[in-house]
């Protein structure tokens, strides 16, 4: 281990010290899995993983959660969380993400109160803090911590830290929700969350790392990285075959490749706000 990611890790031990008790929200992503592991090898039994069962987590990325819980040892809770209920989630504005995550924490809070921890934490590191993220507003509200943050972790040095602890999926891509695939102004629904899993479920199953099925009404966007788009027009015939039995009229292949948050360019292309008279608003 270099002395920068020694620094890091003992950064990261300090500050689950000094919380004594929390519940890590864990996704299964690397971030929070970082969290998760570092947490429970310094609190022990006063730190659990909790991981958020909905209709938009796809059924791949639970099981990885109960493996990693498996391989580390750390406590790890499946609850159910109900985001489809709410209306402001369900209406799919560009702050769906705080309603996502206000539900989340509202339920992370009452196990801490019930449970007596002193502390939620999530996996947001300091890259996170630049990009568009309504659901950092819901954490803020919530008083939740962001220890990969408090130590000046970036994506890379988490990623270079989770391979030192051996953290298999070091350099897993990143997967956020299912309802990320829809555009804004289209409402969520169990069934489209439903169609994008499994249109992103075969794509997988043909050895495509890098994926998402952007849902756009009866058109399926597909976008993957750029290093394999040669194996995915490869299997074209397959792609449009299979996707088209899930549902969708047509499939296209998107040339600019996967780009992460992809739909909020849409947000570019609203109406701009009137140039002020400067007779006041």
């Amino acid at each position: 281990m270099s002395k920068v990611q020694k620094s890091n890790l003992e950064e990261l031990i300090a500050i689950f010290n000094k919380m004594e008790s929390v519940i890590v929200a864990f996704s299964g992503g690397v971030d929070s899995a970082l969290t998760a592991v570092v947490a429970h090898q310094t609190l022990g039994p006063s730190a659990l993983a909790v991981t958020a069962v909905s209709p938009a987590l796809a059924q791949r990325e639970l099981a990885e959660t109960h493996a990693l819980a498996q391989r580390f040892g750390f406590a790890h809770r499946v609850i159910n969380t109900q985001e489809l209920e709410r209306e402001g989630y369900v209406a799919n504005t560009s702050q769906r993400c705080f309603f996502c995550k206000d539900e989340l924490y509202s339920h992370l809070d009452e196990i801490k109160e019930r449970e007596g921890f002193a502390w939620v934490a999530n996996g947001t590191n300091t890259d996170d803090l630049g990009d568009y993220r309504p659901g950092l507003r819901a954490a803020s509200d919530h008083d939740a911590r962001s220890p990969l943050v408090e130590a000046g972790l970036s994506k890379s040095d988490v990623r270079r830290l989770a391979q030192e602890l051996e953290i298999p999926i070091w350099d897993k891509p990143a997967q956020p929700c299912l309802s990320s695939r829809i555009p804004y102004g289209i409402p969520v629904t169990v069934q489209t969350l439903s169609k994008i899993e499994r249109a992103e479920d075969f794509l997988r199953g043909l050895g495509l790392k890098e994926v998402r099925a952007r849902h756009h009404d009866q058109l399926c966007r597909v976008e993957v990285g750029a290093g394999e788009m040669e194996l995915a027009f490869a299997h074209r015939l397959a792609i449009v075959e299979s996707i088209k039995k899930i549902g969708y009229l047509w499939v296209s292949l998107d040339l600019a490749g996967l780009r992460s948050g992809s739909l909020n360019d849409q947000l570019e292309l609203g109406p701009k706000p009137k140039a002020s008279s400067g007779r006041g608003a």
